[in-house]
């Protein structure tokens, strides 16, 4: 009798780690980058997601990366990166970096998708997005000032950089430690997007 009920607790404990064993392949949810992309801090495992502030995927995305966000595990560190793909994303790009160089981009980050998805507001001219910071009771001149400068110019340059050796097409799009690519529509959805991140990290992880 004790036996038949080890017997029967080993086969469910194998039963649900099959279910919650999550295995993916490269090619299929994520691709592996033919040349490693160089992170910003070697020392950890980086997670990078290129998003657009106009995209529609990218705000859908935003509940899902701030509840993730909060379970990275020791090692690991999330950088966001706003993307150049497009001529005509720059400006949300320079509205990014100029909120970071305020201390104001986490503040500001749901709020500028919110009034862009939520309340149709186009914020796309240096002119809109400063007249909207303002509104939030930040300061509109130091604004316009980072939004300009050569610090923020820089960043843009090396945005189209980067992302040229990512190779990803459209946006969002996440890098696990300058090595893999992946995204909702190769992993199928969001959160299984993120149980790929979640894959590639445990095996970065795994070889330090």
């Amino acid at each position: 009798m004790l036996r038949r009920t080890l017997f029967l607790f080993f086969l469910a404990l194998f039963s649900l780690s099959a279910v919650y064993a999550e295995d993916f392949s490269e090619g299929i949810e994520y691709d592996k980058l033919k040349n490693p992309v160089t992170t910003s801090n070697p020392d950890k495992v980086v997670v990078t997601e290129v998003f657009w502030y106009g995209c529609p995927h990218c705000f859908r995305l935003e509940p899902y990366m701030v509840k993730w966000k909060e379970t990275l595990p020791d090692g690991v560190e999330l950088e966001i990166v706003p993307s150049v793909l497009n001529r005509n994303w720059a400006n949300h790009a320079r509205a990014y970096y100029a909120l970071q160089m305020m201390g104001a981009d986490e503040q500001m980050h749901a709020r500028i998708f919110n009034a862009i998805h939520l309340r149709n507001q186009r914020l796309d001219t240096a002119e809109s997005l400063a007249d909207f910071v303002a509104k939030q009771g930040l300061d509109e001149k130091q604004f316009l000032d980072y939004f300009g400068s050569f610090p923020v110019d820089s960043k843009l340059r090396k945005n189209r950089q980067i992302e040229r050796k990512y190779g990803h097409r459209g946006v969002p799009a996440i890098i696990v430690n300058g090595k893999y690519l992946t995204s909702a529509s190769r992993a199928g959805s969001n959160a299984q997007m993120l149980k790929v991140v979640d894959y590639l990290i445990q095996q970065e992880l795994a070889q330090r």
